[in-house]
C-alpha cells in the first residue's frame, strides 16, 4: 500500500499539473507519467495495475467515446471510407518496413514486425509469443511506442495545432446525476460482457463504446453524460498501468535495441503525420482530425483527445478501430508468411 500510495500521490499531483496547463486528458497523462517516474525510481518494488482495473479504465474511455458517436456521421462517411482503408493499409506497411531495422541489432523478422507494427500494442504482445516472436522484446518496445505517441499527443494537438479543451463530455447534472450513473453503469457492465462474446478488437473498449452509443438513441440517456469522477478514475488506471510497463530492468534487458527502436517510432509518426495531411487534403476532416485518425497507437487516448477537443469523434474511431482490425486480423498471416525466411536465431532479450 505503501508503494501505491506514492504511485497515487505522483500521479494526481502531475494529473494536477497538467489539469492547470489545460492539457487534454490530464488524467490519463499525469497517471503516465507518476507512473513511470515510479517505476524508474523505484525499480526495486515493481507493481502491476490488476487487469480488471485496467479493463475497467478501457471501458470507460469506451463510454466516453461512445456518448459521443453521431449515427449521423458515421453514414455520412461515404467514400471517405475508401481513403480511410487505404491510408490504414499503408500506416500498416510503411511501420513494418520501418520495424525490420531491429533485424540489424539481432531481433528475428517475426519479432521486428511485431515490434513496429503501428497500434494494437496489448494485442499484438499477447499475441506475439503464440505467433513465433520473443513477447519481451515485443512487449517492451510496443509500449515504448506507445509511451511517445502519449508524450507527444499533447504538444502537437495544443502546440502545433493550438486546440481548446472542451471538457463538455466530463460534465454531469446534479439533476441528473442517477441517469448518467446508471447510463454508465449499464454501458460497461454489458459492454464487457458482449464485446469478448462478439469478437470485438479491443472487446475492453469496443463493447461499452458500442452499448454506449445504442444507448444514446433510448430516451432517458439521450442527454447522457459521464460524470468527471468516473472518467478521472479511468483515465488514471490506463495512465498508470503503461507508466509501469517502464521498468529500468526491462529497458536493460534490450537496452541495443532503444535507439533503432526510437528511430523507428520517429519515422513511423513521421510517415503517419504525413497520412494525415493526405487524409485532411482528400476528406473533408480538420487537419487535428487527420491528425487523431492517423496517430500510430494509443488508441484510448486518441479517442479520449479527440472527445475532449470538441474533434469529430465518429471519423476518428472510425479510422482508428479499422486499422486496429486490420493490424489484429492479419498478425496471424504476417507471421507464417515471415517464418518462411526466417533462419534459426535467439532474440537478445531471451538470452
Amino acid at each position: 500500500m505503501k508503494h501505491w500510495s506514492a504511485v497515487l500521490v505522483a500521479a494526481l499531483a502531475a494529473s494536477a499539473a497538467l489539469s492547470w496547463l489545460g492539457l487534454p486528458t490530464p488524467f490519463l497523462f499525469g497517471g503516465l507519467v507518476g507512473a513511470l517516474a515510479y517505476a524508474l525510481l523505484v525499480p526495486g518494488t515493481p507493481l502491476r495495475v490488476p487487469s480488471p482495473a485496467f479493463k475497467g479504465g478501457q471501458a470507460v474511455v469506451g463510454v466516453l467515446v461512445g456518448v459521443s458517436v453521431d449515427w449521423g456521421s458515421l453514414t455520412a462517411l461515404g467514400a471517405d471510407w475508401f481513403v480511410v482503408v487505404a491510408v490504414s493499409l499503408f500506416s500498416l506497411v510503411v511501420s513494418i518496413l520501418v520495424g525490420q531495422l531491429l533485424v540489424r541489432v539481432g531481433a528475428t523478422r517475426v519479432t521486428a514486425t511485431f515490434a513496429s507494427i503501428a497500434g494494437g500494442a496489448a494485442g499484438l504482445t499477447a499475441l506475439s509469443k503464440d505467433l513465433g516472436a520473443d513477447d519481451r522484446v515485443v512487449a517492451v518496445l510496443q509500449y515504448l511506442r506507445l509511451l511517445v505517441v502519449l508524450v507527444t499527443m499533447p504538444v502537437v494537438v495544443l502546440g502545433w495545432f493550438g486546440a481548446r479543451v472542451d471538457a463538455v463530455v466530463l460534465d454531469a447534472d446534479a439533476d441528473r446525476l442517477w441517469v448518467d450513473a446508471l447510463y454508465c453503469a449499464l454501458a460497461v457492465g454489458l459492454g464487457l460482457l458482449l464485446g469478448p462474446r462478439l469478437r470485438l478488437p479491443a472487446s475492453a473498449i469496443m463493447g461499452p463504446l458500442l452499448v454506449a452509443a445504442l444507448l444514446t438513441a433510448v430516451p432517458p440517456f439521450d442527454e447522457a453524460q459521464v460524470p468527471a469522477l468516473v472518467a478521472a478514475v479511468g483515465y488514471l488506471a490506463i495512465g498508470v498501468h503503461v507508466g509501469l510497463k517502464f521498468t529500468v530492468a526491462s529497458l536493460v534487458a534490450i537496452g541495443r535495441m532503444v535507439p533503432f527502436a526510437l528511430l523507428t517510432i520517429g519515422v513511423t509518426l513521421v510517415a503517419c503525420a504525413g497520412l494525415g495531411v493526405l487524409l485532411a487534403a482528400t476528406t473533408d476532416q480538420t487537419p487535428l482530425e487527420a491528425y487523431l485518425a492517423t496517430t500510430p497507437g494509443g488508441i484510448y487516448a486518441v479517442l479520449g483527445t479527440a472527445a475532449a477537443t470538441g474533434s469529430d469523434v465518429t471519423f476518428v474511431t472510425a479510422a482508428q478501430v479499422l486499422r486496429l482490425m486490420i493490424v489484429l486480423g492479419s498478425a496471424p498471416f504476417v507471421a507464417a508468411y515471415l517464418r518462411r525466411f526466417e533462419e534459426p536465431r535467439e532474440d537478445p532479450a531471451s538470452a
